[in-house]
């Protein structure tokens, strides 16, 4: 299981329990007796009168016991052969209730396929009944079938467990309005396993960059230090990064000092130069050359 996976179920897990206030929970579905046959989980109703209040699709299980759940996140293919796989858990797991109960159990299993958008295909082989907005029952079924289109969701706090399946601008848009709204390790979270923008994930950067208060940079600082444990490529990255960022500033340091010792006056836009400089081949070129340049901008040429 991806980290992105892992990151949207344990969402689902914990987010869950709080937006319903207690009426309904998250449970990691065990691996059913049929080869590589396994759902993302299950939503247990626990107090149906707890959902009948929140926004879709919450209401929409309250007849039931429990739904099957599959999440689909930005990137996964959402074809054919994915919803009637979906198809094969939510039925297994139907025979599997029915093998758990004496007498039988006689109910149908729903199911709750989340992912970014409807795949245009669906439309051609299924008939989609909108009952709210990013919720879509599907059929002809003879169980709850329902479509959770995460892009089109509204942007609701009880609806966090469903909206991290946004993909686009649709996925931006929901980061910058729940960051503020979310711990920060959650937070880093997010930063760190979500496909967003470039342009979203540095804001978010800046934004919950270090803190002057030393207990929070001091948990902050305790996060970052295990997502990069659990992030070896990343880290490495980091480490060369700090590597070429020191031979740089040695390699300004040693470029002033020519120029100083030979008496060559450094303007601030050559000053501006140097230490705009992110190229160690120029920096040893000029440097080079400063030792037999008659002024600084012969030198920096």
């Amino acid at each position: 299981m991806g980290k992105l996976d892992r990151f949207a179920k344990e969402t689902f897990a914990e987010e869950t329990s709080r937006v319903t206030g207690g009426a309904a929970a998250w449970e990691d579905a065990p691996e059913v007796r049929l080869e590589r046959v396994q759902a993302d989980g299950y939503l247990r109703v626990l107090r149906p009168e707890g959902l009948a209040l929140l926004a879709a699709p919450w209401p929409e299980v309250r007849a039931h016991e429990e739904a099957l759940v599959e999440l689909k996140l930005a990137g996964d293919h959402v074809d054919v052969r994915e919803v009637k796989r979906a198809l094969l858990r939510r039925q297994a797991r139907e025979v599997e209730r029915v093998e758990e109960r004496e007498p039988p159990w006689m109910g149908e299993e729903p199911l709750w396929f989340v992912a970014p958008h409807v795949p245009s295909w669906l439309h051609g082989v299924r008939a989609l009944e909108p009952v709210a907005p990013g919720c879509y029952r599907v059929g002809p079924s003879a169980f709850q079938f329902l479509w959770i289109a995460a892009n089109e969701l509204p942007l609701r706090d009880e609806l966090v467990p469903f909206l991290v399946a946004r993909s686009g601008r649709a996925l931006d848009e929901f980061a910058r309005w729940v960051a503020p709204r979310r711990e920060v390790e959650w937070v880093l979270s997010m930063v760190q396993y979500m496909p967003m923008s470039a342009w979203t994930r540095e804001d978010l950067k800046r934004r919950f960059g270090r803190s002057d208060d030393p207990e929070i940079e001091a948990r902050r600082q305790e996060i970052l230090q295990t997502l990069l444990a659990d992030s070896p490529e990343v880290r490495e990255q980091l480490i060369e990064k700090g590597q070429q960022q020191g031979r740089l500033t040695e390699a300004r340091a040693a470029l002033r000092r020519v120029l100083a010792r030979r008496g060559l006056a450094v303007s601030a836009v050559l000053e501006a130069q140097i230490d705009g400089c992110s190229e160690l081949a120029t920096l040893e070129r000029w440097h080079d050359q400063a030792v037999t340049a008659t002024s600084a901008e012969e030198a920096l040429a």
